[in-house]
């Protein structure tokens, strides 16, 4: 199985390409997408768009997983992350992607055993669990990637269920 895992911002989107196959993880591809900080919101988001459409098409994931924050600092805040976030669900619906969406506590208790992990100790383990050697992952890459990591092993554990139902 292969996944597409994001962590949509308007400055940084991470991105995370997984395949399982064979009980072993391969990240295919990782990193962010960054608009030019000059560029108007609305030509922000269709670079954020657009790069999400290239990946989908470069890769053809079969299954795409998002972070869905519960709460932002600030209203304005929150109205800009969802402004994002419904360029990168159009992204994803326009090339018939199916979506599922994971809260940052999911993530981090999939990743990490504890849903309060701070950052970095998400990227350790993520790290860890793929066994990357890049020592400058940056967070938001980290962040998709341990997205994606959690829709897998939520797939997996689904499938064991129904298998041993048999």
């Amino acid at each position: 199985m292969r996944v597409l895992g994001l962590d949509p911002s308007s400055q940084s989107t991470g991105f995370g390409i997984i395949e399982f196959s064979n009980d072993i993880y391969k990240v295919l591809e990782y990193g962010t997408i960054k608009p030019q900080r000059r560029q108007l919101f609305q030509e922000k988001l269709n670079t954020i768009k657009l790069a999400v459409e290239g990946l989908i098409d470069r890769h053809n994931p079969e299954e795409v997983a998002i972070e869905n924050p519960f709460y932002a600092q600030n209203i304005k805040t929150a109205i800009t992350l969802g402004q994002v976030r419904g360029a990168v669900l159009v992204a994803i619906a326009g090339r018939g992607a199916a979506l599922f969406e994971y809260s940052p506590l999911e993530i981090k208790k999939a990743v990490t055993g504890y849903g309060q992990a701070d950052k970095n100790q998400v990227k350790v383990m993520v790290k860890a669990l793929l066994h990357l050697d890049e020592t400058d992952l940056e967070e938001d890459a980290s962040d998709a990637l341990a997205c994606g990591f959690c829709h897998l092993n939520t797939r997996l554990y689904q499938k064991n269920i129904e298998e041993s139902k048999i």
